[in-house]
């Protein structure tokens, strides 16, 4: 996977294949259900096929477009995209966290979306891609359109190239153990609302359940499934929130399958069901 990644990064890099187009997504007020929306900014570029997308601008503009290969969504930290999943497509996603550059490969055969594998580098050195992050949040906001500014082309050619550059280097690092528990911390992060077992993750990171778990009571504060529960439950607060979903519809979107055992281990963590939560979150918005 990572011989497919480098070609297809240095043939943009290297001006052997062009980017088609470019597209911003900057919104994180009320994404719709099953958007992705995490804490750091992302790249989603289209390798084959089309993709149906949802995305907002700077102005909560909700916009739709199919995408096609070579078109690339950047999507800027903290807003949100909702892919619609129609017809066969390969992308590829790169997200840009603070200590890892993290890049996932996937495949929609038309029924089912089928994880090609994932690789993290870590960001060390010169903060160069920092930098171009910084220079590509002000475009954004100042609501300047791909299609017309050269800029945004650069930019993004520059971050795909600085990723290709890390890639490349045979970094050694302090704990290797550290950087696969941030790793695989981090695919949760994203994909959570999906149906992740511990021995579907260890098949994806190449190591067995039982390190799995090893992993998470040694380096995390969390065991793998305490940790994938919080990140459940906190996204269905913001769900409980914003939303009017009932609550087996909420505990679906947030990745339980059971609405059951959803209502108690949120009680268990919150003290209250989600429907008292959700009241009295409300009430209190009313005496504001």
């Amino acid at each position: 996977m990572t011989k497919i990644i480098n070609e297809k990064l240095a043939k943009l890099v290297n001006n052997q294949e062009s980017i088609n187009h470019i597209y911003f997504a900057n919104s994180n007020a009320c994404p719709p259900s099953l958007a992705y929306q995490v804490n750091f900014p992302r790249i989603e570029l289209i390798l084959e096929g089309k993709q149906q997308m949802l995305w907002a601008d700077s102005n909560g503009k909700v916009i739709e477009k199919i995408l096609s290969t070579n078109d690339l969504l950047y999507i800027s930290a903290q807003s949100w995209n909702k892919p619609i999943w129609t017809s066969p497509v390969t992308l590829l996603n790169i997200l840009f966290g603070k200590q890892q550059i993290g890049i996932s490969l996937w495949h929609w055969d038309g029924t089912q979306l089928i994880p090609l594998g994932q690789i993290n580098t870590p960001r060390r050195g010169p903060r160069v891609g920092t930098f171009i992050i910084q220079a590509l949040t002000e475009l954004i906001w100042q609501n300047q359109s791909c299609k017309q500014n050269q800029t945004a082309y650069y930019l993004i050619h520059s971050l795909l190239s600085n990723t290709l550059d890390l890639l490349n280097i045979n970094i050694k690092t302090s704990s290797k153990t550290t950087c696969l528990y941030e790793a695989i911390r981090q695919y949760i992060d994203t994909h959570f609302r999906e149906n992740i077992t511990r021995d579907f993750l260890a098949n994806m990171f190449y190591i067995s359940p039982n390190y799995l778990s090893h992993l998470f009571q040694s380096e995390g504060k969390r065991g793998l499934n305490e940790y994938l529960n919080h990140i459940r439950l906190e996204y269905a607060k913001s769900l409980l929130k914003d939303y009017a979903l009932n609550i087996k519809e909420i505990a679906l979107a947030s990745g339980f399958k059971d609405s059951n055992y959803f209502c108690r281990i949120f009680k268990k963590k919150t003290e209250r069901t989600p429907t008292e939560y959700r009241r009295q979150y409300h009430s209190k918005l009313m005496y504001k």
